[in-house]
C-alpha cells in the first residue's frame, strides 16, 4: 500500500467516525504496513487484526477499541497513544515504546491462532511485550493474563485492577508502579525491580519472586500465599502477615505462650522461637514476656504496644520493625539489628528483681542493648533510663526527648544522632560518645 493510498484510508476512516458521506471504516487486516507514520491519526475502531505494524509511529494516535488481534507491533512507537479497550490478544509488542500510552481496559491476553502450515491446528499465542518501554503507561483494568512482559520498563505505570495472572514479568523494572487490587496469581517476578511499587490488596498467590527488589513497596493487604520471600529484598516494605498465615507449629507455640502468661506459668509453655523466621508478622499488642526469641527474624514486624519484658532477643533481626509503645524492660537485645526500627514512646528500662518470697531485693535488671545496631532508628520519647547501650551503634538515630539517664553508653557511636530535648547521662572521662 502506497503512502497516498494509506492517507486516503485514514481520511475516509475519520469521515466514517464523523458519519460523513464518503466515509469508510479502516479495514487493514493482514496488511503489510511496516514503518508507516500514523502519528496523531484517529483510527478508533479500526481493524488491524494480523497486520504487520512493525516500526510504525503511532505517537499521539487514537487506537481506542481497535482490533489489533495478533498484530505485529514490534518496535512500534506508541508514545501517548490511546489504546483504551483495544483488542491486543496475541499481539507482538516486543521492544515497542508505550511511554504514557493509555491501555485502560485493553485485552492483552494470548490469542488462539490458526497455524497456516496446518489449518486444522489452533495454538494459543501469548501477547509478547518483551523489552517494551511502558513507563507511565495506563493499564488500569487491562487484561494481560499470560502475557510476556519480561525485561519491560513499567516505571510509574498504573496497572491498578489489571488481570495479570500468569504473566512473565521477570527482570522487568517497575519502580513506583501501581498494581493495587490487581490479580497477579502465579506471576514470575524473578529479578524484577518493584522498589516503591504499590501492591496493596494484590493477589500474588503462588508468585515467583526470587531475587526481586521490593524495597519500600506497599504490600499491605496483599495475598502472599505460597510465596517464597527468602531471597527477596524487602527493606522498608510495608506489609504484615497475621500469625494465622504461619505454620501450625508457630501458631501452637504462640498460643501455648499466651496460656503460660495468663496462668502465671501453671499451664501452657513458654515460647521458644529461637532462630525462627517471623519477618513481617503482625503481633501488635502481643505479650511475649520471657520468651526465647534469640536470633529470631522479625524484620518489618508489627510489634506496636507489644510486651517483651525479660524476653531474650539477642542477635535478633528487628530491622524496620515497629515497636512503637512497646515494653522491653529487662529484655536482652544484645547484638540485635534494629536498623530503622521504630521505638517511639517505647519503655526499655529495668525490672525489679524479687526474692523467693516475692518481695523486692532493691536490685534491678536493666535491658541489655550492648552492641546493638540502632542506625537511623526512631527513639523519640523512649524511656531508656539505666539501660546498657555500651558499644551500641546509634548513628543518625532520632533520640528527641528520650530519657537515657543513668544509661551505660560507654563506646556507643552517636555520630549524627538527634538528641534535642533528650536526657543523657553525664559522660565519664573515658566515655567515647558525644
Amino acid at each position: 500500500m502506497t503512502p497516498h493510498e494509506l492517507l486516503a484510508v485514514i481520511d475516509k476512516h475519520e469521515r466514517w467516525l464523523k458519519r460523513l458521506t464518503g466515509g469508510a471504516r479502516a479495514m487493514l487486516a493482514l496488511a503489510d504496513l511496516q514503518g508507516h507514520n500514523f502519528s496523531g491519526a484517529n483510527l478508533q475502531n479500526g481493524k488491524f487484526s494480523g497486520a504487520d505494524l512493525s516500526d510504525c509511529d503511532f505517537t499521539g494516535a487514537n487506537l481506542s477499541a481497535c482490533d489489533l488481534f495478533a498484530a505485529r507491533l514490534s518496535r512500534a512507537i506508541l508514545v501517548n497513544t490511546n489504546l483504551t479497550n483495544a483488542d491486543l490478544r496475541g499481539a507482538h509488542l516486543r521492544g515497542a515504546r508505550l511511554k504514557c500510552a493509555i491501555l485502560r481496559g485493553a485485552d492483552l491476553r494470548g490469542g488462539a491462532l490458526l497455524d497456516r502450515r496446518n489449518p486444522g491446528n489452533v495454538r494459543m499465542e501469548p501477547s509478547d511485550l518483551r523489552g517494551a518501554d511502558m513507563d507511565d503507561a495506563t493499564l488500569a483494568n487491562a487484561n494481560l493474563a499470560g502475557a510476556d512482559l519480561s525485561e519491560c520498563s513499567l516505571v510509574g505505570a498504573d496497572c491498578s485492577g489489571a488481570q495479570m495472572a500468569g504473566c512473565n514479568m521477570a527482570r522487568s523494572v517497575m519502580k513506583n508502579a501501581n498494581f493495587a487490587g490487581s490479580d497477579m496469581r502465579g506471576v514470575s517476578l524473578a529479578g524484577a525491580n518493584l522498589a516503591g511499587a504499590r501492591l496493596r490488596d494484590c493477589n500474588l498467590a503462588g508468585a515467583v519472586m526470587a531475587g526481586a527488589n521490593l524495597r519500600n513497596a506497599d504490600l499491605q493487604g496483599a495475598n502472599l500465599e505460597g510465596v517464597d520471600l527468602s531471597n527477596v529484598d524487602m527493606l522498608g516494605a510495608n506489609f504484615s502477615r497475621s500469625a494465622e498465615s504461619f505454620s501450625a507449629t508457630i501458631q501452637r507455640i504462640l498460643s501455648q505462650h499466651q496460656t503460660w502468661i495468663t496462668s502465671n506459668g501453671e499451664k501452657g509453655e513458654r515460647a521458644d522461637l529461637e532462630g525462627q523466621d517471623l519477618s513481617h508478622i503482625d503481633l501488635a499488642g502481643a505479650n511475649l514476656g520471657g520468651a526465647n526469641l534469640k536470633g529470631v527474624k522479625l524484620s518489618g514486624a508489627k510489634l506496636r504496644d507489644g510486651l517483651f519484658i525479660m524476653a531474650d532477643l539477642s542477635g535478633a533481626a528487628l530491622n524496620y520493625a515497629d515497636l512503637t509503645g512497646a515494653t522491653l524492660d529487662g529484655a536482652n537485645l544484645r547484638g540485635s539489628d534494629m536498623t530503622g526500627a521504630k521505638l517511639d514512646g517505647a519503655k526499655v528500662g529495668s525490672v525489679e528483681i524479687k526474692g523467693p518470697n516475692g518481695r523486692g531485693t532493691g536490685r534491678k535488671w536493666p535491658a541489655n542493648l550492648s552492641n546493638t545496631t540502632l542506625v537511623q532508628a526512631s527513639l523519640t520519647r523512649a524511656s531508656m533510663r539505666g539501660v546498657n547501650l555500651s558499644g551500641a551503634n546509634l548513628r543518625d538515630a532520632d533520640l528527641t526527648d528520650a530519657n537515657l539517664l543513668d544509661a551505660n553508653m560507654r563506646g556507643a557511636d552517636m555520630a549524627g544522632a538527634v538528641t534535642k530535648g533528650a536526657a543523657l547521662p553525664a559522660p565519664d572521662e573515658d566515655d567515647d560518645f558525644s
